[in-house]
């Protein structure tokens, strides 16, 4: 899209969708959001994109806010002034963060990151026996069994993870409901038990059946399996207000709140009264003695499985662990065989973890869950105490008694403006947006017009340590609110408490500080930044970090929401994204062990470690860097030898993070690239080149002993290209990249001439030879391959060759992936077992999966809507079994990056699985073009794309047994239109990617499945005060245009 009229007229309807304008920073993903292109502003003939807006003054205004923020507003002209208005009048949209991120927040499960910021209805999917209520309110007073805890409650998870059970049957405790107030930093009201109600169940035979269930699990069990049990046993359904009353029954059951990263999680267990009239010293073990330790501890029994270590290894993984990974991880932790007979019965550890199975059709598929037996008097929700720091403590405010605490920002990617660092574990920081830095201009523009009036009467003259004051500021007759710390004669030192940062001033600035100035929290706050923890007070490391981040606005992901919140900084405003955590972290790389690059320079007993499909190669050349790598890599592999503890599992990871992996057998570094939610990552191996996806499991810290060894060497793998041959993808053909690895890959004898180095690509072209000898340019590798036939120009070439590889739960493995043209060698593998899926082709003929199964007419589901076009066409997931598709997806990753490719030919209406964007997905082809492109529909998504046929692979059987998850719907309540832009645009700021209440009006069959078609109301439930009905809003907006008109 590059005529300038038409990008004018989309890059006015994106601004004119936000009435509260578009961040310069978020403009081209809020673009790209709405075209699926960014704003092409330099083939337009500017270098930068504010250059470009600053010539097209008709269609936008940038203004600056006192934050340091350019925003931008859409210029109002006589044909959009209707929409504009229409726009105004719309409820405000918090989203924040990128958008291509989805911000799961709806449903509270234990361990899961699946949280959605909305409540649903009080009947919510087809488990409801109650008939569906056409106005979706919560009653006052209760939380409906789907419904996510008060704000108190809250926690929050970075990525995508894999819940333990359906995220829609999880009951929270026994709480009363309070609005939460407009501005998230307020203090919110106390939660309180909710008092007896009179209720219509038989309540004596609930507690008859309760306590026969509870003599049966005298460990306890989960709050959130109670409803199933009870179905099972008694076939009815649990009663809802039952539920609700378990806190009161004490002489039944004692409610317990764990003390997990979900504080809403409960767990059950029978009363002492009950404990002991069930049960007789000589017969029945301790009340909290563990099943697992009960049935393998005896004299039959030779091997023993700590309980304690079972929980301390889970513990590590909060987003499951997969029972088949089991053996291998606990035999590598604690130098013990894990018993064979407890992987064969799970129910062993029914009273240690929990267990889900969220592939039905295959039982081996479980993940375990931790579960934490501490704290088990804490019933009740604490409120978290603000810090009290000491008065002496440099740059930390008192907290002072009645001041609300700040909140972390729900948004896992908050935007934030950086201060200053004395500490990377304590950098201060503010946060940007609504509710942090504009309700602190509206405060101060308040200050500034109540200490205009009169301030002669408002001078504090005798201030003391510790005491809250107004400041006049030196500029524009600002009044700031600031923090005495120290008292002279006639100079104070005070610290802004909203701005991060401490001033001497005349004590004649100081004015008192009115008691309505007290509502709003401290605006400074502190963060750690993830992985430079042992380097916090390095001094390359800070100086790098005030070069790159202070006086900056970031993008900050949240990797551990905490009091100090665990983050990692982006720079986002070039066009690739700067990690400023990592690049803190190479400040500490010592220049003298990098790897010697000066021209016309030649190197013998070159290793090359990967050729790519695009021509480039890794190599690893000899160096004073790669012996010192070796040396501590091999005293490395020896003190993990030594060591029986869980310390060394990777717990928390995030992107830059450097840990190690294994690569044929041997501790290699890694960077992780990527995140496919929190159990299956991209890594890259430093000093070999070779991408790789992998599990979470596979990896391990570096220990402390050789921390500051191994960060201090510079990656050994350096990034080469052949002189005189082309580097780019479809240059060179599957012969010719056969034919270079079939002569230098893995071979230790080659010799390396550099002819060339390019400081900008990172890139340096050499001539390659296979013997040890440099010779003259006719014997080298470069013009052998471009004098053979095999080298001509073919079009889009994706190659992957791999030699054989082992498979991550094996001993020295770690698989590689391809990405983007890209291709690496992969360790090798053990033969296929038999009846292994993975190993197999694909079903034939191909078996549809089930049917997706929605809930009956007139009933209500929680869905998420993926992609939103127009009222009259959108696609919709239900949210349910959201937490089995992301398993599924990042199965799929590890096997199709693993997998050998063969060639496989694609046909139009063919199920396959296809690689869109780093992800895996299952696809229908809907056409095969001329160039090498096929055009495919995500048959869980709703998303159309094109990709190269090479990135299409048979869908095996085993990923073929979930159903389809996108369902195509239309708005119900609005009479079928053509709708106008402006209309597409303000339905999708109100639905997409957005977690919604569906209530289904008609469904509409067809012979496939992804041709079904469903109608739906739509209700915004986020809101504490009202629902909103989507069908009203694009009714009145229709006739707002109509009257325009």
């Amino acid at each position: 899209m590059t005529d300038p009229e038409l990008v004018k007229k989309m890059l006015r309807a994106v601004l004119q969708a936000s009435k509260s304008g578009v961040s310069l920073s978020r403009l081209q993903a809020e673009y790209k959001s709405l075209t699926g292109e960014f704003i092409p502003h330099k083939q337009l003939g500017h270098s930068s994109l504010d250059g470009f807006l600053s010539t097209i003054p008709s269609v936008v205004k940038m203004e600056r806010s006192r934050s340091g923020e350019v925003i931008c507003f859409a210029v109002v002209c006589k044909e959009t002034a209707h929409v504009a208005q229409l726009v105004a009048r719309q409820r405000t949209n918090k989203k924040a963060g990128r958008p291509q991120l989805v911000n799961c927040q709806m449903r509270v499960k234990p361990a899961a990151p699946f949280m959605l910021n909305g409540r649903c209805v009080e009947q919510c999917g087809e488990g409801s026996s109650h008939k569906a209520d056409p106005y979706p309110r919560r009653h006052a007073g209760s939380w409906c069994s789907c419904s996510p805890p008060p704000l108190a409650q809250l926690s929050y998870c970075n990525t995508f993870g894999v819940p333990s059970e359906s995220p829609l049957y999880h009951t929270p405790p026994m709480l009363d409901v309070y609005p939460a107030p407009a501005n998230l930093n307020e203090i919110a009201p106390p939660v309180k038990p909710r008092p007896p109600q009179s209720s219509s169940y038989n309540q004596q035979l609930v507690q008859n059946r309760l306590q026969e269930i509870l003599s049966k699990y005298t460990n306890g069990f989960w709050v959130s399996k109670l409803p199933h049990m009870y179905r099972e046993l008694y076939k009815q359904d649990f009663p809802t207000e039952a539920l609700r009353d378990l806190e009161l029954w004490s002489h039944i059951c004692i409610v317990e709140k764990t003390c997990s990263s979900n504080p809403s999680e409960l767990l059950l267990y029978p009363s002492e009264e009950l404990s002991t009239a069930k049960s007789s010293p000589a017969s029945t073990p301790s009340p909290r003695q563990s099943p697992l330790t009960r049935k393998l501890s005896g004299p039959t029994r030779p091997t023993v499985v700590s309980p304690a270590k079972l929980e301390e290894l889970l513990a590590k993984y909060n987003s499951g662990l997969w029972a088949h990974a089991l053996p291998k991880l606990f035999q590598d932790t604690y130098k013990t065989k894990f018993p064979q007979r407890v992987l064969d019965d799970l129910s062993l550890l029914e009273d240690v973890c929990t267990i889900d199975y969220p592939m039905p059709d295959n039982p081996k598929k479980a993940i375990l869950y931790a579960r934490s037996a501490e704290d088990k008097n804490r019933n009740r929700v604490e409120q978290r105490k603000p810090p009290s720091p000491t008065p002496g403590e440099p740059g930390r405010p008192l907290h002072m008694p009645g001041m609300a605490t700040l909140l972390v920002p729900k948004e896992e990617y908050p935007s934030v403006l950086v201060v200053e660092a004395a500490s990377t574990n304590s950098v201060v920081i503010r946060y940007i947006g609504e509710g942090y830095s504009q309700a602190q201009e509206t405060l101060e523009d308040q200050m500034r017009e109540f200490y205009r009036q009169d301030n002669t009467k408002k001078v504090l003259t005798s201030p003391v340590v510790g005491q809250l004051a107004a400041v006049k500021a030196e500029e524009e007759e600002e009044i700031l609110r600031a923090q005495v710390w120290e008292v002279t004669a006639d100079k104070v030192k005070v610290y802004y408490v909203d701005h991060g940062f401490s001033e001497v001033i005349g004590i004649g600035k100081l004015l008192e500080l009115h008691d309505k100035f007290f509502k709003l929290p401290f605006q400074a706050a502190r963060c750690k930044l993830a992985g430079l923890e042992p380097f916090s007070q390095d001094p390359a490391v800070l100086k790098k970090f005030e070069i790159m981040a202070c006086g900056k606005i970031l993008l900050a992901e949240i990797v551990e929401r905490e009091e100090t919140p665990l983050v990692v900084l982006y720079d986002t405003s070039q066009d690739d994204d700067v990690n400023i955590n990592a690049t803190c972290m190479k400040a500490l790389q010592d220049k003298s062990l990098e790897s010697p690059l000066q021209v016309n320079s030649s190197h013998r007993n070159a290793s090359v470690t990967n050729v790519c499909s695009d021509g480039t190669i890794y190599c690893q050349l000899p160096s004073r860097g790669l012996s010192k790598l070796a040396e501590v890599l091999e005293k490395t592999e020896a003190y993990f030898h030594s060591q029986v503890t869980s310390e060394f599992l990777v717990s928390k990871p995030f992107c830059g993070k450097i840990c190690l992996a294994r690569y044929k057998g041997r501790w290699s570094r890694v960077e992780i690239t990527n995140l496919h939610g929190s159990r299956v990552l991209d890594i890259h191996f430093v000093d070999l080149g070779i991408p790789a996806s992998v599990e979470v499991i596979e990896l391990r810290e570096v220990p402390s002993p050789f921390l500051r060894e191994l960060v201090a060497i510079p990656p050994q793998a350096v990034k080469c290209c052949l002189a005189d041959l082309p580097v780019k993808v479809g240059s060179w053909t599957p012969d010719a990249v056969l034919r270079l690895r079939d002569a230098v890959l893995g071979s230790t004898e080659c010799s390396v001439k550099i002819a060339k180095v390019d400081e900008s690509k990172r890139l340096v072209y050499v001539y390659l030879y296979t013997s040890k000898e440099v010779q003259d340019v006719e014997h080298s590798v470069n013009r052998q391959i471009a004098d053979t036939d095999l080298w001509k120009h073919q079009k889009d070439v994706f190659l992957t060759s791999r030699s054989p590889g082992k498979r991550p739960g094996s001993a020295g493995s770690s698989a590689g992936s391809s990405t983007e043209g890209k291709s690496s060698p992969l360790p090798e593998s053990p033969p296929p077992e038999q009846g292994d899926l993975r190993q197999g082709s694909p079903a034939s003929p191909f078996q549809l999966p089930p049917l997706l199964e929605l809930p009956p007419v007139g009933q209500n589901m929680d869905v998420y809507v993926t992609v939103a076009c127009h009222p009259g066409h959108f696609v919709l997931q239900p949210w349910r079994d959201q937490y089995k598709l992301v398993v599924l997806m990042g199965e799929m990753i590890l096997f199709y990056n693993k997998m050998e490719e063969r060639p496989f030919r694609v046909e139009k209406n063919q199920i396959c699985a296809a690689k869109v964007d780093n992800n895996w997905h299952r696809v229908l082809v809907k056409g095969v073009l001329a160039s090498g492109l096929a055009s495919v529909y995500e048959l869980d998504y709703g998303k159309h794309e094109l990709v190269s046929c090479a990135k299409l692979q048979p869908l095996i059987e085993e990923f073929q047994q979930l159903p389809f998850q996108a369902v195509t719907a239309q708005l119900a309540g609005v009479k079928p239109r053509q709708w106008s832009e402006e209309a597409s645009i303000v339905f999708r700021n109100h639905v997409e990617k957005k977690p919604l209440v569906a209530q289904i009006e008609a469904v509409h069959e067809a012979p496939q499945p992804w041709d079904r078609k469903i109608a739906v109301y739509l209700v915004d439930t986020s809101e504490e005060e009202r629902d909103m009905w989507i069908h009203d809003i694009m009714s009145e907006f229709a006739k707002e245009l109509t009257k325009a008109a």
